[in-house]
């Protein structure tokens, strides 16, 4: 998926103007390689993103080689930390190519034979180079500036915190360890967006057909004897090609045949580049001038891979931000000093009877947790109506209650009675991976919320209404309107956060996702702790479980779509399972031990259903969690004598969130759920549709 569409949606909203600027330095790639894209349009291949914007701006007014001077500390400036002292004090100037035209004039150093398109082209790049490495420097001051100020004042207020007790104290520490989560997000999304636009960099650079002929026969006696005079500490130089066009062979790499290498003169204050990947001959090299005080930079490439880029990424890899780990300890620190202030409830424990029949578990009217034990598990029932038999109806309940207060995290599941996934991932959580006698908090689990549907084997409750699509319910409505309105009030009121578990509905299958209002900050903190695959936007339908639960009780829940209906896949429950775990430990109830996934989930800012115009037998081509674009084929609908009746397209591009694998299809039936990624998230409600 495209970072640039991710950015903005992964960014931490306050913090946002201290991120890179991805889009600028995407812009200035695309906007500085144009003349190198060659009459096909080469350029189209390499970057689809904003070739249209490129195209727009290249017609409204023609590009020349200009070059700019900026002070660099100018975008760190920025980013001052609380006592308003600038954590970098870079004050020298750099330069940077704003532009860079189709024509450049000759070098005087040109040699005997070569044209002047050819040194126009190499004198382009080698601008290109300095200006994106100068912008690049910038960008990693402003990103390390802040950084370093965040994790100065998490440092300072740790040690006050550890120091002494307030009656703020609580409050005090879980904002601090709430910044310092934001910190380890902040340090790896800008890695992350690091390492892709030095890729993209590399990438355009090497297809450039002159990236592979830089050299300078001027550079071999500053590599020698470091001698050599300049008129300015900022003067480029770009000598003649001594050798044949074409990519550098391994030996020429390494420097040995003697050959020459460019020389890019920069301020003394200047990075250091990077050291050589082999060590015995350095292909990376530089020397200073003694009468200007500056560094030649030699670059070349090596098996493939541009050493340039080496050295662009040794620049970020130098930086506090991308290799402390003094936020992590910092974090771990702070959750403990949570764990070890935070007083002891007194403990009522009574023995569990052995061999407990299900049966006799205590039917409840209502879930009344400060009469549980601390310590202990607990499994009852609770009765939400009565059938025409006068037999209660009633839910199993699982609570595991902790010895130390704490949140109350609901995880319900089966709310539609033939989504099952949630059911083995509910045992498993309390019975096996939370310690009641390490727990703060409780932990309330409802293995199966719609009983009348579960028993049926169906979607559906008993009179094949839709629960999700009845809450809060009704005191006095009809027989689902009143068991959704008990749940509601006898279960799910008690939860400071939910979890509602849920699966594809028939004849569809789903991806690992979530459903969210990602405006909200702790839904959206919920929904990446969860691990997905996906996120999706959504405010939530009308009459949804968790709709009410945030409208009605203002509890921050999400949906967990956790693979196909009527089976247990142990896969998706395993993933889901971790993400769970990943929340209790962000609410401190217990030990950090957070799972980072091995991918980031794709965000989308929103999703919808495409439906069928006609009925017939229907082919869904891509399968869930794959990337589909604008006009690609995604179903065929064929009659019953097998001719094909219609095609459907991709209406712009996205991903496949869930589609529907049930080929007998009438008027209106599902084809695939699409997810759209954008910058933003809309304003106002969000529905997918889903019904």
């Amino acid at each position: 998926m495209k970072f640039a569409k991710q950015l903005n949606l992964r960014s931490i909203p306050s913090w946002a103007p201290y991120y890179l600027d991805y889009r600028s330095l995407k812009q200035y790639i695309k906007t500085s390689f144009k003349e190198f894209a060659g009459p096909l349009g080469s350029l189209e291949n390499l970057d689809h993103e904003g070739l249209e914007q490129s195209t727009r701006r290249e017609e409204d007014h023609a590009v020349e080689p200009t070059v700019t001077i900026v002070d660099a500390s100018e975008s760190a400036r920025t980013c001052m930390d609380a006592d308003g002292a600038s954590p970098t004090s870079a004050a020298h100037k750099l330069i940077v190519p704003t532009a860079v035209g189709a024509e450049q004039s000759q070098s005087p150093e040109t040699a005997e034979g070569e044209s002047n398109t050819d040194t126009a082209s190499k004198a382009s790049l080698k601008i290109i180079v300095e200006g994106f490495r100068a912008l690049l420097w910038a960008e990693l001051e402003k990103v390390n500036a802040r950084y370093e100020a965040q994790e100065r004042v998490a440092s300072v207020n740790l040690e006050r915190l550890n120091a002494s007790v307030s009656i703020v104290w609580r409050s005090d520490l879980t904002v601090l360890i709430l910044n310092l989560e934001y910190l380890l997000e902040f340090s790896q999304t800008n890695i992350t967006g690091f390492k892709k636009i030095i890729k993209k960099f590399d990438k355009h650079y090497r297809n450039c057909p002159s990236s592979g002929q830089l050299s300078s026969s001027a550079s071999s006696t500053h590599a020698n004897n470091g001698q050599g005079s300049h008129e300015s500490s900022n003067a480029l130089t770009y000598p003649a090609d001594t050798d044949a066009a074409g990519p550098l062979s391994m030996f020429s790499a390494l420097g040995i045949h003697g050959r020459s290498t460019p020389t890019i003169y920069l301020p003394h204050s200047y990075p250091e580049p990077a050291s050589s990947l082999h060590p015995q001959e350095p292909f990376i090299r530089n020397v200073h001038s003694p009468n200007t005080h500056s560094k030649s930079m030699f670059y070349h490439y090596y098996g493939g891979v541009s050493a340039l880029s080496l050295e662009f990424w040794k620049m970020v890899t130098e930086r506090t931000f991308a290799k402390s780990e003094k936020d992590e300890r910092l974090l771990a620190e702070a959750r403990t000093l949570w764990r070890k202030r935070t007083p002891v409830v007194p403990e009522h424990l009574s023995p569990l009877p052995l061999n407990v029949d299900s049966k006799d578990y205590p039917v409840w009217n209502d879930l009344d947790l400060d009469s549980l034990p601390s310590g202990r598990l607990t499994r009852l029932w609770v009765m939400l109506a009565e059938d025409a038999m006068s037999s209660p109806i009633k839910v199993p309940v699982i609570v595991a209650k902790g010895v130390r207060p704490g949140p109350v995290v609901g995880l319900t599941a089966a709310l539609h009675g033939n989504e099952l996934n949630g059911i083995p991932l509910t045992h498993r959580l309390v019975l096996q991976e939370i310690q009641c006698q390490a727990l703060h908090g409780i932990v309330i689990a409802v293995p199966v919320a719609n009983v009348p549907g579960y028993l049926a084997g169906q979607r559906g409750f008993s009179d094949g209404t839709d629960l999700n699509r009845l809450m809060p319910g009704k005191q006095n409505g009809s027989t689902s309107q009143v068991y959704a309105y008990n749940l509601m009030t006898k279960i799910i009121r008690h939860f400071t956060h939910l979890i509602d578990l849920h699966t594809a509905s028939k004849g569809r299958v789903n991806s690992l996702y979530v459903r969210a209002n990602m405006q909200y900050a702790t839904t959206r903190h919920m929904a990446r702790l969860q691990n997905p695959q996906i996120i999706v936007h959504n405010t939530s339908p009308d009459g949804s479980l968790r709709g009410a639960a945030m409208q009605e009780y203002h509890i921050p829940a999400i949906t967990v779509e956790i693979g196909d209906p009527s089976r247990f896949q142990k896969r998706f429950a395993k993933s889901a399972i971790l993400g769970v775990t990943n929340i209790l430990s962000h609410l401190k109830m217990i030990e950090d031990d957070h799972e980072v996934q091995d991918y980031d989930p794709v965000v989308c800012a929103k999703s919808y259903w495409i439906f069928t115009k006609g009925g017939g037998i229907l082919n869904v081509l891509p399968d869930v969690n794959t990337w589909v674009r604008k006009g690609e084929l995604i179903a065929t609908l064929h009659n019953i004598f097998g001719e094909e009746e219609h095609r459907y397209f991709a209406p712009e591009d996205g991903i496949v969130v869930g589609k529907s694998v049930d080929p007998v299809c009438q008027s209106g039936c599902r084809i695939l759920h699409l997810g759209v990624v954008s910058d933003r998230f809309p304003e106002g409600k969000m529905d997918d549709g889903h019904q």
